[in-house]
């Protein structure tokens, strides 16, 4: 049914639209952020991340992990790994974020998480360093600045008018509002930091408990965000009307088929101002309505 309900966006008759979107945004917004190394340097060169990740993992050569190879199928743990594990997750969310079977027996989930962390000591280390400092500015105010300026943690306070926040500086120099932070409980009986916000489950307004590592998840997804808000912005001043956006893809319609994809992804592909080290990559597609690619 979704698919369906896609298709009713389409372009003005006679039109195309234009869709491009990030390549594996967040893994390189949580590698940028954090410092490592590899993972950048893969993204700055043939960027298949996927196939680089299970080399790494299992030993081997990224040149037997190609279609048509036995090895082809270690690129579906290195994808699981990439998109399930940035953020301190482990076998659940193997199975539910990186797309891997129920029956996947959990050792090998486990030995999965742990051999990804080990080739991945900076963005395990980012979880840490967050966390730490989200419970420096609850217990004693303190201001942090990590990762070389690029985040800073904070609380803010305005007793006279009961407001009272923990807040997260993104790279751009926007902000994260975490509201009336306070001591909590996580599921291990170990204090951590609650605030009060929406459940994204029953969309109700009420205590929450977080980590460093879903913490380091929302300064990602907040960063990649404001990403596609500047790519925007320089698609916008070319001349390129976005119609619409979801997540980390924009769609343009193009009335008179004139559009180039190419120079819609290198505008896409630009760093933004505040992060120019930060390597960015698009691909898209031109269709006649909208579609998963």
């Amino acid at each position: 049914l979704s698919q369906l309900i896609r298709t009713a966006f389409i372009a003005t008759p006679g039109g195309a639209l234009v869709d491009a979107d990030f390549s594996a945004i967040e893994a390189r917004v949580v590698a940028w952020l954090a410092g490592e190394q590899w993972v950048l340097d893969v993204f700055r060169t043939h960027g298949k991340i996927y196939e680089d990740t299970a080399s790494q993992l299992y030993g081997v050569p990224i040149e037997k992990i190609q279609k048509g190879l036995p090895d082809y199928r270690l690129r579906q743990y290195g994808k699981a790994a990439t998109l399930a594990l940035g953020y301190g997750g482990g076998p659940a969310a193997l199975i539910k974020a990186g797309g891997l079977s129920e029956e996947t027996p959990e050792s090998e989930l486990i030995d999965l998480r742990d051999k990804w962390r080990a080739n991945n000591p900076n963005i395990k280390q980012l979880w840490y360093t967050i966390d730490a400092a989200t419970k420096e500015a609850l217990e004693h105010g303190k201001t942090s600045v990590l990762q070389g300026g690029k985040i800073i943690i904070a609380r803010e306070c305005d007793p006279a008018n009961d407001l009272d926040f923990m807040t997260i500086e993104l790279p751009n120099n926007r902000k994260l509002y975490y509201v009336k932070p306070h001591w909590a409980v996580d599921k291990f009986g170990r204090p951590s930091v609650g605030y009060w916000g929406l459940n994204q489950t029953t969309k109700r307004w009420e205590e929450i408990e977080t980590w460093g590592g879903k913490l380091t998840e929302n300064i990602t997804q907040a960063v990649a965000r404001d990403c596609l808000a500047e790519a925007i912005e320089h698609l916008e001043a070319s001349g390129y009307q976005v119609a619409f956006h979801v997540h980390d893809e924009v769609v343009i319609d193009d009335p008179d088929k004139t559009i180039s994809l190419d120079d819609v992804v290198r505008i896409m592909s630009v760093p933004p101002t505040w992060a120019p080290d930060l390597p960015l990559n698009a691909d898209g597609w031109v269709n006649p309505f909208f579609k998963k690619d």
